[in-house]
């Protein structure tokens, strides 16, 4: 089962114990029977509203960690704006790669924070890609797999780069130096081929 059909499989079951729940109040409630008919059309109403709005989230990149390892489909740069308050994202289309450095077959979509550093990695990868020679990737360092609002509203509420202050005193070393960005450590590489099982021992 794929991650988005347990998701799906998810909600299906939370709605069906939320709609048992209302459904065994509403019985033992002491409630005028028309009170109760709307309580349930009201439910059944948001059940429908919810459906299309997950549906409105399909297709939407992710803000979850990026596989540990991944073939690298396409990707786009788009630049921090200053003047819309825009700090910039990059977006990559990847395939997990399992142990034997094989394709998962099922293409997902990422958001990351943009960075100086990670940009000029994804424009060298993609021009490789366009090359044809197609670019694995490795992300060990980057999110946790439980992407959230919080981290995603911190993105746009701080500033792109945090200075950092040591002194500011060229002679011993100190000076303004940028925080390492989430995305950095990414890393791309020319995508090797798929390790092959052991032959079988005659």
């Amino acid at each position: 089962m794929s991650s988005l059909q347990s998701v799906v499989v998810t909600l299906s079951v939370s709605y069906a114990l939320i709609g048992a729940l209302l459904l065994i109040v509403l019985v033992y409630a002491r409630l005028p029977w028309s009170a109760k008919a709307v309580a349930v059309v009201v439910t059944s109403a948001f059940y429908i509203a919810s459906f299309m709005g997950v549906r409105g989230l399909l297709g939407w990149a992710s803000i979850d960690g990026l596989p540990a390892s991944f073939k690298l489909l396409q990707a786009r740069i788009v630049e921090p704006h200053s003047l819309e308050g825009d700090p910039g994202s990059i977006y990559l289309w990847v395939e997990a790669l399992d142990d034997g450095n094989r394709p998962s077959g099922v293409p997902r979509a990422f958001r990351i924070p943009y960075s100086d550093k990670l940009a000029q990695k994804t424009d060298k990868a993609a021009s490789e890609i366009a090359a044809g020679r197609p670019q694995g990737g490795r992300a060990a360092d980057f999110g946790d797999g439980g992407g959230s609002l919080l981290g995603a509203a911190r993105e746009y509420i701080m500033p792109t780069a945090i200075i950092d202050t040591s002194g500011g005193d060229p002679s011993t070393g100190g000076g303004l130096a940028a925080a390492p960005r989430d995305g950095d450590g990414i890393s791309f590489t020319p995508l090797l081929p798929p390790r092959m099982p052991p032959k079988d021992e005659q």
